[in-house]
C-alpha cells in the first residue's frame, strides 16, 4: 500500500473503495459547490509567520471545548449515513476519538443508532446532534435517549429547516431507501470490501428513526416519513424548549451571522458553532473560515465559538484557533479515512491532524495552543 502523509491520500483511497452514490453523498456541496469549495481554498490564502530560535520543548496542543478535556481543538462532526462509508461507521469512529482524547459527535441521521454507539464504546461519552422535526413526541423521546446514553453535550442544528439542493445525490438516486439501478448496482459489485463489511453487520438502516417512530418499521417507510418532518417553522423558542428539555451542555450549530450569532448567545447555549452545513445548504455563502473572525468579535468573550467547513489539515486548525475558535469539527476528513481504511483510517487522520498542528505551532514560535493568537499569522493574509 502506499505510504499516507495526508488527508488526500485517504480521499483518494475512499474514493476507490465506498460505492459512488454514498462517496458523492460525503464529498459534494449544493448548487455550484463553490462554498463547498470555498470552505477549503479560504484556508490556502491565510499565511503563517514563521519564527526561528524559540525553545520548542514540552509543546501541547491539549485545550479544553465546552469544559471537556480533549487532546486538541477538534471534535469529529456529525455527518448523516457514516455507516455508509463503512460498516458498523459511528461505532468504528466514535472508538478512534476516545482513544484518541477527542469528542465524538453522533447525528440524529446516522446508521447506528445512540445505543449501538454507547454500547460499542463501553458507555464514553460522547455528544449528539439532534435535527428538530415537526413530531416533538419523537424528539422528546430522542433527547431522553441521548441522556440515558450518557451524552455530555447536545448539538444543535439549526441551517436545516429545509433541504439545500444536493446535484450529485439527485443524480445518483440516492435516497431511503437507496435507488437499486443498473448503475448503482454495477458499482456496488466493484467494492467488494465495503460489500462484505455491509453483508456481515444488521446496521444497515436509520438506527434512530427506524423502529423508534410510529410506522416507520423499515427503510421503505422512512423516506416519505423525514421528507415531511424537516421544520420551515423552527425558531428560537423551540431553542429556548430544548435547552429545558436537555438540561445540559448545548451547541447551536450553522451560525454565520454575527446578528445569529448574538441571538445565540442571549439563547443561553454553551457554545456556537460557525458553519454552513460543509457548502451542503445556500451555495454562494461565505466560507467558514471568513465568517469566523465577524462573530469572534461580536460575540466571543460571551460564549465559546466553535468552528467547521474545509478543515483538512492540522495548519487549518491552528488557523483557525489562531482567528478565535475554541475548537474545530472535522466531518469530510474523518469520512475519507473512515471509507479508506475504516476505523484505523480515523486514527490516522486524527494523528495526522495532530502530528501537523503540532509541528506548525511549534515553527510559529508556540509550545502551547492556549497561547495562540492572531499574530501567528501574517497581518494582511487573513478575514478581519
Amino acid at each position: 500500500m502506499a505510504v499516507i502523509t495526508n488527508v488526500e491520500d485517504l480521499r483518494v483511497l475512499a474514493k476507490k473503495r465506498v460505492p459512488r452514490m454514498f462517496y458523492d453523498y460525503a464529498d459534494s456541496g449544493s448548487w455550484t459547490e463553490s462554498t463547498y469549495r470555498a470552505n477549503e481554498s479560504d484556508f490556502q490564502k491565510i499565511k503563517l509567520r514563521q519564527r526561528i530560535l524559540v525553545n520548542m520543548e514540552n509543546r501541547s496542543t491539549a485545550t479544553t471545548m465546552i469544559g471537556q478535556q480533549v487532546a486538541m481543538p477538534v471534535a469529529i462532526a456529525p455527518t448523516g449515513l457514516t455507516g455508509m462509508q463503512h460498516a458498523d461507521g459511528e461505532i468504528l469512529a466514535a472508538r478512534a476519538a476516545r482513544d484518541f482524547g477527542v469528542p465524538f459527535t453522533l447525528s440524529t441521521m446516522s446508521i447506528c443508532s445512540i445505543e449501538d454507539v454507547a454500547e460499542g464504546t463501553n458507555h464514553h461519552p460522547f455528544w449528539f446532534q439532534l435535527y428538530v422535526m415537526k413530531d416533538r413526541d419523537f424528539i422528546e423521546r430522542l433527547i431522553e435517549r441521548a441522556k440515558r446514553a450518557n451524552c455530555s453535550a447536545l448539538v444543535l442544528t439549526l441551517d436545516l429547516q429545509i433541504l439545500g439542493q444536493r446535484h450529485k445525490d439527485l443524480k445518483n438516486g440516492l435516497s431511503a431507501p437507496p435507488k437499486m439501478t443498473l448503475a448503482n448496482i454495477l458499482d456496488i459489485a466493484t467494492k467488494p470490501r465495503w460489500a462484505l463489511g455491509m453483508l456481515g453487520t444488521p446496521r444497515r438502516q436509520f438506527g434512530n428513526i427506524v423502529g423508534h417512530v410510529k410506522g416507520v418499521s423499515d427503510m421503505s417507510k422512512l423516506s416519505e416519513w423525514t421528507a415531511s418532518q424537516f421544520d420551515p417553522a423552527l425558531n428560537w423558542n423551540d431553542v429556548e424548549w430544548i435547552k429545558k428539555l436537555w438540561g445540559g451542555k448545548l451547541i447551536l450549530k450553522g451560525i454565520q451571522d454575527p446578528e445569529d450569532a448574538r441571538l445565540a448567545l442571549n439563547s443561553g447555549a454553551d457554545a456556537l458553532i460557525v458553519s454552513n452545513h460543509g457548502g451542503r445548504q445556500l451555495d454562494g455563502a461565505e466560507s467558514s473560515i471568513q465568517c469566523l473572525p465577524a462573530i469572534v468579535d461580536a460575540v466571543g468573550k460571551q460564549i465559546e465559538v466553535h468552528m467547521d467547513g474545509g478543515i483538512r489539515s492540522g495548519q487549518d486548525v491552528l488557523k483557525a484557533r489562531a482567528l478565535g475558535a475554541q475548537g474545530c469539527y472535522i466531518g469530510r476528513a474523518f469520512l475519507y479515512g473512515l471509507g479508506a481504511m475504516g476505523g484505523p483510517g480515523v486514527t490516522k487522520v486524527l494523528e495526522m491532524i495532530h502530528k501537523e498542528l503540532d509541528l506548525t505551532m511549534a515553527f510559529c514560535g508556540r509550545t502551547d495552543i492556549e497561547t495562540v493568537d492572531k499574530s501567528i499569522l501574517l497581518p494582511g493574509t487573513f478575514p478581519t
